[in-house]
């Protein structure tokens, strides 16, 4: 019947779907996982075009450095090759001028290039001042001291310091020359230093003989005009008349050591203050000295130093403020120095800034007749200065010194050995401009208490120095 035909189909479309159900899952499944690598595949495509194309840009930038570097290598050797083969003409050029030149010269005034090598270095140092003093300069005195001659202050007003022409040579491989003239403040002549040195002796011996500055001392052996301060320091000026220097010879030996190590003798004629006379046939004075330094790092250094001197006075006379008539005194002197210097300067270059301290004990022991009366006197002295370069070309400095006197016999009550019970000091203050190494502007302030009534001085001074001039000493 046509409602059983209809139940038939129906029942067979319900079988066919269960079986065309599966089958369409399965194939939605494997589409799914299609798309899934194609997309997996798709990523990994991409990441590796990115990575190419990042290697492509790194290589396109090396290659343009590349030709870059080799444009600029080729132009520099294209231009060191043209430099060269222009260096070249003018090195020819020069040559064939030189030739002609010396072919113009006539034959007798052909001499080998060496024949002025020895010629000597001439120097000239200009040493001025201006003082002014609330004493009398010329009443001035240290108590307890009979002092020489230069070791008096400065005359008020304007005047012409210790001004020197030297002259320095080579006189053969062998041994070296100067000679020094300075002028007085009097604008006197005389021959400060005159000597030969020896410049090649073996086993760090050098000789000196002539008249020359002694090295005992820190500052003995300076010239004026390469002092720290304007004067000397006091004990200097109480003890060696400022400095003492005299006619005779010298040997040093310098220790072949990693620490500097100089020992020093001398023996000199005995004419100069605290000496006098010539004693012994022309030799009373020697001296010994020992000096030693090191670099303590970059930056800064010490110097240390032991000197002695024995001299033999014979009628050495002082010019006397106290009194009318000159004072004498006749017997032996022993002098010790004891120094101390420090240098301090970044990195060791001192262009910008640098400081120096210095400080030396004096010790003096005198035996014999002063003004015809037996003496033995101890006397002691000594100073610490200190000047700082706080930027370049301006420096400031401070300075202190005192002495101490001893007793005497009460025939000398009132004499110039007499200290009255007083310790002579000085305190002074610079400030210093260098327009260069060869030129100095000094303004320099001293409370000097020496005397019993003390006495403040102002001193100005410039210092030029033109001429070949030698280094100075450390």
């Amino acid at each position: 019947s046509p409602m059983k035909k209809l139940g038939l189909a129906a029942a067979l479309m319900a079988g066919a779907s269960f079986f065309i159900a599966p089958a369409y899952a399965d194939d939605n499944a494997d589409l799914a996982a299609i798309k899934k690598q194609l997309n997996a595949i798709d990523h990994e495509y991409r990441a590796k075009i990115a990575d190419l194309e990042v290697r492509l840009k790194k290589a396109e930038a090396d290659a343009k450095a590349a030709r870059i570097a080799a444009a600029t290598a080729n132009k520099s050797a294209g231009e060191a090759q043209t430099n060269a083969q222009a260096a070249q003409v003018t090195v020819q050029q020069l040559a064939q001028t030189v030739q002609q030149s010396a072919d113009a010269v006539p034959a007798e005034t052909n001499r080998p290039a060496a024949a002025n090598a020895f010629n000597p270095g001439i120097a000239a140092v200009l040493n001025g001042f201006y003082s002014a003093s609330s004493r009398k300069p010329g009443n001035q005195r240290i108590a307890g001291f009979a002092i020489g001659d230069d070791a008096k202050l400065l005359p008020n007003g304007f005047s012409l310091g210790e001004s020197e022409v030297s002259f320095a040579a080579n006189i053969d491989p062998e041994m070296a020359g100067f000679l020094d003239i300075s002028f007085d403040r009097e604008n006197h002549p005389d021959i400060e230093e005159a000597y030969v040195r020896s410049t090649d002796l073996p086993w760090g011996f050098t000789l000196k003989a002539g008249r020359f500055l002694s090295g005992i001392g820190y500052t003995n052996e300076r010239h004026a005009h390469d002092w720290s301060f304007s004067d000397s320091a006091l004990p200097y000026r109480a003890f060696l008349n400022t400095q003492y220097g005299d006619d005779g010879v010298q040997i040093r030996w310098l220790a072949p050591t990693d620490t500097f190590l100089e020992f020093g003798a001398e023996w000199f004629r005995g004419d100069e203050y605290p000496a006098a006379g010539a004693a012994h046939g022309g030799q009373g004075t020697m001296t010994a000295f020992v000096h030693s330094g090191d670099d303590i790092n970059e930056s800064s250094s010490w110097l240390a130093g032991l000197s002695y001197l024995h001299t033999r006075a014979a009628d050495r006379v002082t010019s006397n403020p106290l009194s009318l008539a000159d004072d004498s005194f006749t017997g032996n002197d022993d002098l010790g120095i004891a120094s101390l210097v420090y240098k301090w300067a970044p990195g060791g270059n001192p262009t910008v800034h640098n400081f120096t301290a210095v400080g030396e004990f004096f010790y003096d022991k005198e035996k014999g007749f002063f003004d015809g009366v037996p003496i033995d006197s101890k006397r002691n002295g000594w100073y610490l200065q200190g000047v700082y370069q706080f930027m370049p070309q301006w420096s400031f400095g401070l300075r202190y010194a005192q002495l101490a006197g001893d007793g005497v016999p009460s025939a000398l009550t009132g004499s110039a050995l007499d200290d009255f019970g007083h310790t002579g000091r000085a305190s002074t203050a610079l400030l210093e401009y260098d327009t260069s190494e060869f030129g100095r502007l000094r303004l320099q302030y001293t409370h000097d208490q020496t005397d019993l009534k003390a006495n403040d001085e102002i001193l100005l001074q410039y210092t030029v120095i033109y001429g070949p001039h030698g280094a100075h000493r450390y």
